[in-house]
């Protein structure tokens, strides 16, 4: 037997007995799950994409997913594979691709983006979902995918919290995660919270918006473009294996 399969064993009844209500399963927790992978489309007026792992089609929830819809996680194999983000267009045109090693108990995100000028890519986040067994709090992370807006600090307060002196949460450029690749989101209690987006180092608010978060919630926050206006934005919440993969939130100032 080894380590994890002995760890599995020891820790199942805690588990049982924190998570009985949680959308993760023992086998994520105890970093013996089967990787899992999810798709995320941010090409503004972008067409329906497909994701594509060594040429092959992957499932129906990662084939013709519009913009602003992801995909929930679904388990993939483990090792190096070559991941492809194609438009379901006739002929299909690559959005972009990430060669990567898929390995146990890890999540992964790609975002199809716009880059510079005409082009596009793919941004990988790598989760290595590093949650205790007996936590029920949140996880929390954010992608910058609003090319009309320079870096933003994110708050998650409550409600009646004044954020003049209070430190953001994350902050982003864009294309980029905070936390980054590779690292764990940041944990948050369960409750009632309001979401502001700044322009970095300001406190002038680009964005707000209330959000309740639930206990165990998985929660990736995408700022996404609403016009050309720098600063104009909605959020996508995209969340794990919570019913609808994806939420927008409109600003609400």
């Amino acid at each position: 037997m080894n380590k994890r399969q002995l760890l599995a064993l020891t820790l199942i009844p805690a588990l049982l007995a924190a998570c009985g209500g949680s959308d993760d399963s023992f086998d994520d927790r105890a970093d013996i799950a089967d990787p899992k992978v999810r798709l995320v489309h941010a090409i503004p007026a972008g067409p329906d994409v497909s994701l594509f792992r060594d040429n092959e089609a992957q499932g129906a929830e990662v084939t013709n997913l519009p913009y602003k819809g992801a995909s929930n996680y679904f388990d993939t194999e483990r090792g190096d594979h070559v991941w492809d983000v194609r438009t379901a267009t006739t002929p299909a045109v690559t959005v972009g691709s990430q060669t990567f090693n898929t390995g146990t108990g890890n999540r992964y995100t790609l975002i199809a983006v716009p880059g510079a000028g005409s082009a596009t890519g793919v941004v990988l986040i790598a989760d290595p979902y590093n949650k205790s067994v007996v936590s029920d709090d949140a996880r929390v992370r954010v992608f910058h995918a609003a090319g009309n807006t320079g870096r933003v600090d994110v708050y998650i307060t409550a409600p009646t919290v004044n954020i003049t002196n209070v430190a953001p949460n994350l902050s982003a450029g864009y294309q980029e995660a905070a936390p980054p690749s590779g690292a764990d989101s940041i944990d948050l209690e369960s409750g009632s919270y309001t979401l502001r987006l700044t322009a970095a180092g300001t406190k002038t608010v680009l964005f707000t918006a209330p959000v309740t978060i639930p206990e165990d919630a998985d929660w990736l926050l995408v700022p996404v473009p609403d016009s050309v206006t720098p600063g104009d934005m909605t959020v996508l919440v995209v969340q794990s294996d919570m019913g609808a993969p994806v939420t927008e939130l409109t600003n609400q100032p």
